[in-house]
């Protein structure tokens, strides 16, 4: 089992970018891979690895995850994260959590410190409790957008389907040099959603999957479509079928959007460390780190590149 070579991809979430967000959704997703990269690149595993990238973009408020989610019916903020070791299939997850910087932190406790999967809600809040997780206020959570999001689909000709379009839950999926893969996927979820509402991200197979044997893929989109399907599974099996990484993603989308009439989007590395970033909606953010090169779009077929030296180099320079 020779030294793999580490690969990371992150998605920012698929749906309609606003043109004056797309720049800070594109270094946004860039400075998350670049940091998830540099762990890899130590010799890191793809689980800290994955966690610290959506950690870097749950802190960012351009995503609908962590400080910048959306609002619930009542105005609040209720998150979901997922996180998955292909080595083991241990997984940890957290749903319609309040008062916390980084769902994806808790979730990775949930998978290490509990016998569970899936905490949700008062029990996650108490297990963060338990764990010492510092309770932060909503308010530091919640965006002016958010807000004013919330308000304009609370008017009674509002189409909160129209603001939908534009998500933002945060993903990343890697294989580190032992071989080993990893995802973790992060939401605030739909704005005005009913309290309570769970989406695919905090549900195993759905929001999130890793295997070893095949790869590691984490979803974005329309949460009850990518349920239906099972998505982040689908795209495993038809890998398991011998699909490479963007013939699987494109083999499931195609099939969600035929079946459920539901779009999303996708990461994928397989355990060789071939990847793809894939969606049907109009446009998702992604960024991939592998052999010291960045690549990073939002637009279909966009497909920037720089070196990581000087990616790194303009980083530090603000993008």
């Amino acid at each position: 089992f020779g030294r793999m070579k580490p690969v990371i991809v992150v998605h920012g979430g698929a749906g309609r970018i606003f043109k004056e967000r797309e720049k800070g959704c594109c270094s946004g997703v860039v400075r998350a891979a670049l940091q998830g990269y540099g762990i890899l690149k130590q010799g890191g595993t793809a689980l800290d690895a994955v966690e610290e990238a959506v950690r870097s973009m749950e802190d960012d408020p351009h995503f609908n995850a962590g400080c910048g989610s959306v609002l619930n019916e009542k105005g609040e903020v209720e998150m979901d994260a997922i996180i998955m070791d292909g080595k083991n299939l241990a997984s940890g997850a957290v749903s319609a959590v309040k008062h916390v910087a980084n769902p994806i932190k808790l979730a990775r406790l949930v998978m290490e410190k509990t016998k569970h999967m899936l905490l949700t809600d008062h029990g996650a809040h108490l297990f963060a409790q338990a764990m010492g997780v510092p309770e932060i206020p909503e308010e530091k959570l919640i965006t002016e957008r958010s807000r004013e999001r919330w308000k304009k689909n609370l008017e009674p000709d509002s189409n909160p389907e129209e603001f939908q379009k534009d998500l933002g839950t945060v993903g990343a999926v890697a294989i580190d040099s032992e071989g080993n893969v990893a995802c973790a996927t992060s939401t605030g979820g739909l704005s005005n959603k009913l309290i309570g509402r769970v989406g695919d991200t905090a549900c195993i197979g759905s929001g999130g999957y890793a295997d070893n044997y095949s790869g590691a893929t984490s979803t974005t989109g329309h949460g009850e479509s990518i349920m239906k399907v099972v998505l982040a599974r689908l795209i495993l099996y038809h890998m398991e079928q011998g699909m490479s990484p963007e013939m699987a993603a494109d083999a499931a989308l195609d099939y969600m959007k035929t079946r459920v009439g539901g779009l999303g989007g996708v990461i994928v590395v397989n355990s060789s460390g071939e990847w793809a970033a894939r969606f049907s909606t109009k446009q998702m953010s992604w960024a991939t780190v592998k052999d010291d090169q960045l690549y990073y779009g939002i637009y279909p077929g966009e497909r920037h590149t720089k070196s990581v030296d000087e990616a790194l180099a303009s980083e530090n320079e603000g993008f």
